[in-house]
């Protein structure tokens, strides 16, 4: 399978988002990232359920969306309604992991589950088969734009070799930092899909940046 690139919308100029996501459906991105925060569990807050639904309407792609939010359990079927493919809620923030994996799945949608940098991935050994995406933060969650954590190398691995381990077929994405500098290094290392946010948004021209990080991810 070729690995997948997952430009993050929280790095795109909100006041041209439409622009923006044209940007990604005419480019040789995969899906769009999407990071809904609660200003709770994490100390921002990002896009809410009408942007969401705004940009769907406009969206080719699959829809990556990832909740740092306490309590997800009571918005699954809301997200549902709003178009979301993947659905990634934090380890961190579910009591009830396997019971909130089952409710994405059953409101038709793929389930991710995110780890924050501390936390360690024999945690998901349990439910490793159960899990369609791990997605493993390689910066501390709520902000983009920050220094890429160097042990995410070693934390990738790891997790490839679980999910070997146990014959799963999850896929594992990074989220947070992501470059041309670390992009082949991650997949070396086991990754199949990378979240890039203002590596892309950020450059002169995000649509060339992309397929250049998608060359390198080969």
């Amino acid at each position: 399978m070729s690995k997948i690139l997952a430009p993050s919308l929280l790095a795109a100029d909100f006041a041209n988002l439409e622009r923006d996501i044209k940007m990604v459906n005419e480019s040789d991105a995969d899906w769009f990232h999407i990071d809904v925060m609660d200003g709770v569990f994490v100390p921002n807050i990002s896009f809410g359920m009408p942007v969401l639904a705004a940009i769907n309407k406009h969206a080719k792609k699959t829809l990556d969306v990832h909740l740092m939010i306490v309590d997800p359990d009571r918005y699954i079927e809301t997200f549902a309604k709003l178009g979301s493919d993947i659905l990634t809620v934090h380890y961190e923030a579910c009591p009830h992991l396997h019971r909130t994996i089952q409710g994405i799945k059953d409101a038709g949608m793929k389930a991710g589950v995110s780890l924050n940098p501390h936390t360690n991935i024999n945690l998901l050994e349990d439910v490793i088969c159960d899990i369609d995406l791990v997605l493993i933060m390689s910066v501390n969650p709520g902000f983009g734009g920050q220094k890429f954590i160097e042990n995410t190398y070693d934390k990738v691995r790891a997790l490839k070799a679980l999910i070997d381990k146990k014959g799963a077929n999850t896929l594992i994405e990074i989220d947070g930092g992501v470059n041309s500098n670390n992009a082949a290094d991650l997949i070396e290392a086991g990754a199949d899909a990378l979240v890039a946010g203002s590596f892309v948004f950020k450059s002169e021209d995000p649509k060339k940046t992309i397929s250049e990080l998608k060359i390198i991810m080969g």
